[in-house]
């Protein structure tokens, strides 16, 4: 393998993010806004592309995002990522979002997300990203089932265009 394409184990740049929820963070029932999870998921979820890639991340999209449980006002929560795996330029990133119960020592699981982020370089241009090297079984797995799931986001991503293509000029986006 050359240089510019180098391999990095999954652990190398896995990401940790805790944060305790304030009011201003939530709903009038005391829930966290799904909005304000989705950045803490993007943040932690790019500190990891930035880890592995050396580059600069950008999001290129958030997919299988899961909300199981909800997140309440003085909660703990605990967000952690890792590159399941990396393409040319691009890598999956998977972010998992716990709940600490400081009490019980226990965690709960609340959320999860794919997020997808190309490397680039001060310019904006895409550079290559390092290999991952799956080392355990769950590792090897999420590494899999993220190839699997590259395949499904370019059958949509073609549906997409054609679709854009047959719209009226008023509703382009």
């Amino acid at each position: 393998m050359s240089d510019a394409h180098p391999s990095r184990p999954v652990f190398d740049s896995q990401s940790e993010r805790s944060e305790i929820i304030f009011p201003g963070d939530t709903n009038p029932l005391g829930n966290l806004f799904g909005g304000r999870l989705m950045q803490f998921i993007d943040l932690v979820g790019a500190m990891t592309a930035s880890r592995h890639s050396r580059a600069i991340p950008i999001t290129v999209s958030m997919d299988h995002l899961d909300f199981v449980a909800p997140v309440k006002v003085g909660d703990i929560l605990i967000l952690k990522a890792s590159v399941n795996r990396a393409f040319n330029t691009s890598m999956e990133v998977g972010v998992k979002a716990m709940v600490e119960d400081v009490h019980a020592g226990t965690l709960r699981h609340v959320s999860s997300a794919y997020l997808t982020f190309v490397a680039v370089d001060h310019t904006g241009k895409r550079v290559p990203v390092p290999h991952i090297v799956p080392e355990t079984e769950h590792q090897h797995r999420r590494f899999e089932d993220a190839g699997r799931r590259r395949e499904m986001r370019s059958g949509e991503v073609a549906r997409k265009k054609e679709l854009r293509a047959t719209l009226t000029p008023e509703w382009h986006i």
